[in-house]
């Protein structure tokens, strides 16, 4: 006999989402967000505090500073890296989406043996640390690298090509890092797909190439939008990839963000900025979330 949860068991597990989130996102954020509203200070941490008590609240209120925010927008710095890092995460994106598809819907036309081999062959290189995934395309992208040695030995170039250092090296690195990401939420949607659904196109006259764009890949657009969201998001703020395989040219914002942490111990204005990229990213999502609820209630 199945067990029935009480009311405060429910509400128990439905709060424990928003508990996870309150703990590890917004209250992090909220830190961030007073570190940005402070003035950088050559101290240990390197900002003086608006908040140290709950006492004089109004006077601190005054003191609150958004002179980092107007930095924001007075250094082109800033901005440009905002724009370039929406590019390049943008078009990393489109290419991961362009061999990601072809791959998932090859792996749900496979034998029903094969997937879970295939679906591990996805999976396999989270195995191995990310830095040294990274650090391999150094050795094949440089100039005395494999690809431009196998390309020499071919003939089809007579000169190394100078790949490393480039925003092409980065777009690599990006695809290559993320690629898991857009293929498995693919291949869950359209492994669910109902066959009789092609098989109803087909004998209704549409052809193979007609069934596939009217058929499969509208019902697959919910996987398209899952992992265009999970590349996106962290190509946006990368690192470790624009640094090493980008060099000093690439400007992306994780690079900028690091700086200023790091290099130039100027916490406020790094507050900022991070605090400036999250509501970048959250609130067109939370936007297009909503319109989506609406427009699912309105079909009902």
């Amino acid at each position: 006999m199945a067990r029935t949860r009480t009311p405060l068991q429910r509400r128990i597990v439905t709060w424990i989402p928003y508990l996870w989130l309150l703990a590890f996102f917004l209250a992090p954020f909220v830190i961030v967000f007073k570190i940005s509203l402070s003035e950088t200070a050559i101290a240990m941490p390197p900002y003086m505090p608006v908040f140290d008590g709950l006492e004089a609240i109004g006077e601190k209120l005054a003191q609150l500073s958004f002179e980092n925010y107007a930095w924001l927008v007075d250094d082109p710095l800033y901005w440009r890296s905002y724009v370039s890092s929406l590019r390049i995460a943008a078009i990393s994106t489109v290419i991961a989406l362009l061999v990601g598809y072809p791959l998932a819907y090859g792996m749900v036309r496979a034998p029903a043996g094969w997937r879970p081999v295939l679906v591990m062959m996805v999976i396999l290189p989270f195995w191995t640390s990310f830095l040294i995934r990274v650090y391999a395309w150094i050795g094949i992208l440089k100039p005395e690298g494999l690809l431009n040695q196998f390309l020499l030995w071919t003939g089809l170039i007579a000169s190394p090509l100078s790949i490393i250092n480039t925003d092409t090296a980065v777009y690599i690195g990006i695809v290559y890092s993320y690629l898991p990401f857009m293929v498995l939420p693919l291949y869950a949607v359209m492994e669910k797909m109902d066959p009789a659904l092609l098989e109803a196109a087909a004998d209704l006259g549409a052809g193979p190439f007609r069934r596939f764009w009217q058929v499969t890949v509208p019902l697959s657009l919910p996987g398209v939008l899952a992992g265009s969201l999970l590349v996106f998001i962290p190509a946006v703020g990368e690192f470790v990839i624009p640094d090493l395989l980008g060099g000093s040219r690439t400007l992306m914002i994780g690079k900028t963000l690091w700086n200023e942490f790091f290099a130039n111990r100027d916490w406020p204005v790094a507050s900022a900025v991070a605090t400036v990229l999250l509501v970048l990213l959250v609130v067109p999502i939370v936007l297009f979330q909503n319109a989506q609820r609406r427009v699912g209630g309105e079909g009902r």
